[in-house]
């Protein structure tokens, strides 16, 4: 029993043409001649004949299949004839490319996020796309969406909720798309399929969290951010009252070095321009 591909060199079709308009010609001369219908006989193998043409475009193939056995697989450009008995199904061997529809899914930690993905494939093996599988583009389709939700439960969105997550959807995009395509070829091989490129198309929160999780990250960049201000502010404070230390501009006790470090981190701090106030008194008052 065949159960892998292989190639099949038919003769040209030229050939196999020239005789059949050669078939046409005698019998229209013989019947113009005699005038017998005996000549119709000849209208047979000349019928017979036809279904044995076709043709083979670049990138493109026919398997060959006689009553159920497989004689072989045309890859060769051109113009060919075979057993008029013999079932001609055509199957493409170029790139095509596949964007699935946006899926719902959730991640590894449970937030409901939307992904598609886009993906380029070609039929590698033409034996096992035509008889190790019914329909070989849908069953891409079917284990596309299979292999993503597969993919989407085994990294978090972000690592907000997972901070020790090295490797996230959002943030991991070479491993992530490098997983997805070795999934794929293990789930499309059997169908003779190569997957030339796998990568995610789409990705953000499910809707129904799309506006809290935005909040979550705008606070947290206020966060971080208010950190990073606070810290330069400490740092401008210190370095202020080390250099009128130094410079002895003005002794300051521990009250006034309070007060100086309150107003300093006032300004430095406030999210709006301070509006300064003049003492005409005392250090005092």
């Amino acid at each position: 029993m065949q159960t892998q591909e292989k190639t099949h060199r038919p003769p040209s079709g030229y050939l196999a043409l020239f005789l059949n308009f050669a078939l046409l010609g005698v019998f229209i001369t013989m019947i113009i001649l005699t005038k017998s219908p005996i000549w119709l006989i000849i209208l047979i193998p000349w019928i017979l004949m036809l279904p044995g043409f076709f043709f083979v475009n670049p990138n493109g193939s026919r398997v060959l299949v006689l009553f159920g056995e497989y004689i072989g697989t045309v890859k060769e450009n051109g113009f060919f004839w075979v057993n008029p008995f013999y079932t001609k199904k055509k199957i493409s061997l170029r790139a095509r490319n596949f964007d699935s529809e946006r899926i719902k899914v959730n991640d590894s930690i449970g937030n409901p996020i939307m992904i598609s993905v886009i993906l380029v494939w070609r039929v590698k093996d033409t034996f096992s796309a035509a008889f190790e599988v019914d329909d070989y583009e849908n069953f891409v389709r079917v284990q596309t969406d299979a292999a993503v939700r597969k993919l989407a439960g085994t990294y978090p969105y972000d690592n907000f909720d997972d901070a020790q997550a090295e490797v996230t959807l959002r943030s991991g995009i070479r491993q992530v798309n490098e997983d997805l395509e070795k999934e794929l070829d293990e789930r499309l091989a059997i169908a003779g399929i190569e997957i030339l490129e796998a990568r995610i198309g789409y990705l953000a929160y499910a809707q129904e969290i799309a506006s809290a999780m935005l909040r979550r990250q705008q606070a947290t960049a206020i966060v971080a951010a208010r950190h990073k201000i606070v810290e330069g502010a400490v740092s401008m404070v210190e370095m202020a009252l080390l250099q009128l230390n130094e410079k002895e501009i003005i002794d300051l006790d521990e009250e006034k070095r309070a007060a100086m470090v309150s107003n300093l981190m006032v300004v430095l701090c406030a999210d709006k321009d301070v509006s300064p106030v003049v003492n005409s008194g005392t250090l005092n008052h």
